[in-house]
Formats: structure tokens, C-alpha cells, sequence
């Protein structure tokens, strides 16, 4: 499978000289399968991008997961062009949602005054996928999910093709257990011997200690967990709004001098817009 990345910021989308590595637009992944069939994961506003991109090359059925409802996951969904033209076929994966939670999200984003067009008028045929609570299949894809720690849930993800595995836990808190979360041990456990590991980084070990519940893990957290879980690849996500790229490039230089001195072969970097993935 193919990974590419259109956001990886946190929190609130971010402009200027000193984002230009790693770029500013909030979450959204998109997976592109041996069976051809693409999966979009989040809305956040680096889905405009991947719209325009879809657009222009007349790419126009995808799959749709949602890790968890907060804004900056969401705020994308009004300017992903594909949704106001009659031919795309988006079939949206409920995950952690129930009933017509998802559809009534949806709706509430681009409900007047928020928007100026009604949910009800998009063009594109959107359908709802039931259930998916357990694992699933999308084409030659095996999805596992998984639920986060974070606060109002959430869930984060394991797809599986080839025997090879790619595991997104954005929006992950190691050090501390929210309701409907998990222990630290499960996600060491869901990631074991992963080939690809993007997980929510969002603080240094200094910042955690102040904002511990706040559903975001300590970048040093996660490379612990990696280790622990034999994990071959670590992207640290959901950037910190407020991080420049020179302070993003300090955190992975950090972790790259831990693995040094353990002798351990993991490739550890920092997830930008644009990144591409073969897994």
C-alpha cells in the first residue's frame, strides 16, 4: 500500500516561514491499495488538497474513516471538491460512531451559519457504511481498529495487506487512561512489529507534564513504545501548532541520538504534508 500525507498539524492549521517543512494543514492520510481502492482518513484541512489532486486524475470512488469528531479533523470536509460533483461514490466508514451520529456530524459542519451550502445539497452519492466496529476488509486491505485515548473517544487504526502493516494512532495519549480508552500496554501490544507507526506527538517531555489529559502523548512516550514494540518505521504526528520546523527538527534529532545509543535499526522522523509512504 501507498501512504501519502496532506496534514499532519495539530489542533489548528498554521502559515508562514516557519512551517514550511513540515507544513500547516491539520489531518489527513490517504492510503491507496494493491487493489486499487483508496481510503481517505480524516478531514482535516489537508483534504482540500487531496480533493483537487483526486479531481485531476479522475480518481472518484474512496473509502472514508474518521479517527475521532474534534474540529480540526473535520474542518476540511466543506472544501474536498469531489462532494459537489454528481459522478464520486464515497462510502463512509462509521468506526466509532453509531446510528446517524456521523451523517448528523457531517451536517452540523456545513449548517448555516457555518457554511454557506447545506449538507443536503451535495452532489456526490455518500453512503454509510454499518457496523465496522470490529475488523474489516476494503479490497485487498485489512482494517483494524482500535480505540484511542483521547478525550470524547475515538479510534485509531491497523491496516493490513501482504503481511505487512501500517498503524495510525494520531490523538493518542500513552500516559494517561481517558474513558474509552486503553492502557499504554494495549497500544504497545496493537503496534507489535509494525512496518510503519504514525503516532500523535504532539508534546515534548517538558510540555506533558503540564497538560497531562489533554489526549496528547510526550514524543519521547512514543519512541519508548516503539521500541518496546519492534517497530521499524516511527513518524511522529499531529504537530504542535505552535512548533516551528527547527523545533520539530530538535525533537527528531533527540530521538535519533536515544536510538543511536541503543543500537537499535528504527528510522524515526517527523510526518510532513506531502510525505509519501510505501508500505
Amino acid at each position: 500500500m501507498i501512504i501519502r500525507c496532506w496534514g499532519s498539524r495539530g489542533s489548528i492549521p498554521v502559515s508562514g516561514g516557519d512551517y514550511i517543512k513540515y507544513g500547516g494543514d491539520t489531518t489527513c492520510l490517504e492510503i491507496r491499495t494493491r487493489s486499487d481502492d483508496i481510503i481517505i482518513v480524516d478531514a482535516g484541512t489537508g483534504i482540500r488538497r487531496l480533493g483537487n489532486q483526486l479531481i485531476k486524475e479522475g480518481r472518484y470512488k474512496y473509502n472514508f474513516l474518521l479517527t475521532h469528531a474534534h474540529w480540526d479533523h473535520l474542518m476540511g470536509f466543506p472544501f474536498f471538491k469531489p462532494l459537489f460533483l454528481e459522478h464520486p461514490e464515497i462510502r463512509m466508514h462509521r468506526g466509532p460512531f453509531h446510528k446517524r451520529f456521523m451523517e448528523g456530524m457531517f451536517s452540523k459542519v456545513m449548517a448555516p451559519p457555518n457554511f454557506p451550502v447545506r449538507y443536503s445539497d451535495l452532489k456526490a452519492k455518500i453512503v454509510y457504511q454499518e457496523g465496522n466496529r470490529g475488523r474489516f476488509e476494503i479490497g485487498s486491505v485489512t482494517v483494524v481498529p482500535i480505540h484511542i485515548s483521547h478525550p470524547n473517544t475515538g479510534n485509531g487504526y491497523k491496516f493490513i495487506e501482504d503481511g505487512k502493516s501500517f498503524v495510525f494512532l494520531t490523538d493518542n495519549e500513552l500516559g494517561f487512561v481517558h474513558p474509552g480508552g486503553l492502557p499504554a500496554v494495549d497500544y504497545l501490544e496493537f503496534c507489535q512489529g509494525a512496518d510503519l507507526l504514525l503516532h500523535d506527538a504532539e508534546y515534548t517531555p517538558q510540555e506533558y507534564k503540564l497538560l497531562i489529559e489533554w489526549g496528547h502523548s510526550s514524543y519521547m512516550d512514543v519512541l519508548e513504545m516503539a521500541f518496546r514494540a519492534g517497530v521499524k518505521r516511527l513518524g511522529l504526528f499531529h504537530l504542535n501548532q505552535e512548533r516551528t520546523d527547527q523545533e520539530v527538527d530538535e525533537m527528531v534529532e533527540a530521538c535519533q541520538r536515544v536510538i543511536a545509543d541503543r543500537r537499535v535499526r528504527m528510522e524515526c522522523f517527523a510526518v510532513s504534508s506531502n510525505m509519501t509512504f510505501e508500505v
